[in-house]
C-alpha cells in the first residue's frame, strides 16, 4: 500500500508545503512549494483573511503540480508559551501480553492525569515503558507482563495557538489530521544516533524568529524563542546600503556570504539604492555586515541554551532558511566550537532547510501511526494511483531529479 501525506508549515515569511509518498519504508518527495506569506507575524496569525489567501496560494501551487485536490494536512502550530511536562501512568494488561491498545491506553491515562486548564495537548512523546520486572524498555509490544507503565513528555500550548491554525484551515475546508510543533518536526527531519544519545539542541533561524529546542535522548524537553532572525539581516543591509527590503534580501541570498572567510574584495555587485543612486558593493564588506548579525543571533541562542539547561550539550544542529547561506558553518564554529552541525535534510529533492520542520512532521506522523498500529490515507485510491503515476513519469524523465527519487528512511520512534 502506498501512503501519501501532505505537511503544512505556516511561517512568517513563507507558507511551506511538502507532499511525500511512503512505500516499503522509503520516503519519496512528490512535490514541495513555498509561497510568500501575509497575515503572519512572528509565527502567529494576525490577519485571518491575508493568511488564508497565502495558504490558498501555496495549496494551489501544489494542486497545479500534482493535479489533485489537497483537503487534508498535517499542520505545525506555534510553539509560543509551549510547556513540556513529564507524565506517568500504570495500567493492568488484561491478556498479560502487551498489545497496541494497551500502549495507547497507558499513554491516554498518563495524559488524563495532567490538568490542562487553558492549555491544549499537542502530543505525548513516550520516553520509556516499564513491565513487571521494572526494566525500562522503548517498545513493550508483545512483551509478557501484568502491568504496563509509561513515562512520557506531554507537549502543550495555549489553546489559541492551536485553534487559530485549525480554525483557519477548517474555514478553508481543509481538515487538520494531526498537529505538531516545528521543534518536533526539526528533530525528526535530522534524527540520527548522535542526536538521540544525550542532550542535544536544534536552532531554527527563520524569518522573524529563531526557535531553540532542547532534547534529552531524543525527546523535546524545553524550547525558547528569540525575536531576531533572517529579516534582521535584511534590515542591516538596507541600513548600510540604503536599499529597499527586496534588494537587501536578494543581496543576502545571492551575493553575500555568512562569513568573511571566503569573501572576496574583488567580487563586486552594482545596485541601485532606494534614493535611485548607483552603488557598487564588494562581497567582503557585505559579508562582514551579514556575519555580524548571524553571530549575534547565534550568541543569543547560546545564552538561551544556557538558560534552558546547565548540562553539557552534546550535539547542536542549525536549520531554517538562514542556515542555507554559504559559509554559515564558520560563524557557527566561532560561536559554538566543534559540536555544531548545519542541517542537511536527507530527503532527496529538498536541499532547502526552510522545509526541515515540514518534512520532519511527516516522519513524526508516520512514527505515531506505527506506534498506534494504525493506518491513515489522506488521499483517495484514485488520487494515490494518479500521484504514483506522476512519480513514475518523472523517474522515466530523469532518475536524479527531485520528484522521482526514493530514499531509505527510518520508520520508527
Amino acid at each position: 500500500m502506498k501512503h501519501i501525506y501532505t505537511s503544512l508549515d505556516i511561517g512568517s515569511d513563507s507558507i511551506k508545503i511538502v507532499v511525500c509518498e511512503l512505500y516499503k519504508n522509503k520516503l519519496n518527495l512528490l512535490a514541495c512549494a513555498s509561497y510568500k506569506s501575509k497575515g503572519i507575524k512572528k509565527g502567529l496569525i494576525v490577519d485571518v483573511d491575508a493568511a488564508s489567501s497565502s495558504i490558498r496560494g501555496a495549496i494551489m501551487q501544489i494542486e497545479n503540480i500534482l493535479g489533485v485536490k489537497i483537503d487534508k494536512v498535517i499542520a505545525s502550530v506555534p510553539s509560543y508559551l509551549a510547556e513540556y511536562s513529564v507524565i506517568k501512568a500504570v495500567i493492568d494488561v488484561p491478556s498479560k501480553i502487551v498489545t497496541k491498545k494497551d500502549i495507547l491506553d497507558v499513554i491516554d491515562k498518563a495524559i488524563a492525569s495532567k490538568t490542562l486548564e487553558d492549555k491544549e495537548v499537542v502530543t505525548a512523546l513516550p520516553v520509556d515503558f516499564k513491565l513487571d520486572n521494572g526494566i525500562s524498555i522503548k517498545d513493550p509490544l508483545n512483551m509478557e507482563t501484568q502491568k504496563l507503565g509509561v513515562r512520557a513528555v506531554l507537549v502543550t500550548t495555549p489553546k489559541k495557538n492551536i485553534y487559530s491554525v485549525v480554525g483557519l484551515l477548517e474555514s478553508m475546508n481543509i481538515t487538520t489530521v494531526d498537529i505538531s510543533t516545528n521543534g518536533i518536526g526539526d528533530f525528526y527531519a535530522f534524527k540520527n544516533k548522535e542526536i538521540t544519545k544525550g542532550v542535544s539542541a536544534i536552532i531554527n533561524i527563520g524569518s522573524e524568529i529563531t526557535n531553540i529546542s532542547l532534547y534529552n535522548r531524543g525527546i523535546i524537553v524545553k524550547s525558547s524563542i528569540i525575536n531576531m532572525a533572517g529579516k534582521n539581516i535584511d534590515k542591516d543591509i538596507s541600513y548600510m546600503y540604503k536599499t529597499d527590503r527586496e534588494t537587501s534580501e536578494n543581496l543576502k541570498i545571492h551575493f553575500a556570504l555568512a562569513h568573511k572567510h571566503n569573501a572576496s574584495t574583488s567580487d563586486m555587485c552594482d545596485i541601485k539604492t532606494s534614493l535611485d543612486d548607483e552603488l557598487r558593493i564588494n562581497q567582503f564588506e557585505i559579508s562582514e555586515v551579514v556575519s555580524s548579525r548571524i553571530e549575534e543571533i547565534l550568541n543569543l541562542a547560546k545564552k538561551e541554551l544556557n538558560i534552558l539547561t546547565s548540562k553539557k550539550i552534546d550535539y547542536i544542529i542549525i536549520t531554517g532558511g538562514t542556515s542555507n547561506m554559504a559559509d554559515i558553518e564558520y560563524v557557527a564554529s566561532d560561536v559554538f566550537g566543534k559540536d555544531i552541525r548545519i542541517g542537511n535534510i536527507r530527503l532527496v529533492g529538498i536541499r532547502d532547510n526552510k522545509y526541515s520542520s515540514c518534512v520532519g512532521n511527516v516522519v513524526y506522523f508516520i512514527s505515531k501511526l506505527k506506534l498506534k498500529g494504525q493506518d491513515y490515507l489522506m488521499f483517495s485510491a484514485d488520487d494515490i494511483s494518479r500521484l504514483s503515476s506522476i512519480r513514475k513519469s518523472y523517474q522515466e524523465i530523469d532518475n536524479e531529479k527531485m520528484l522521482g527519487n526514493l530514499m531509505e528512511y527510518f520508520y520508527s520512534e
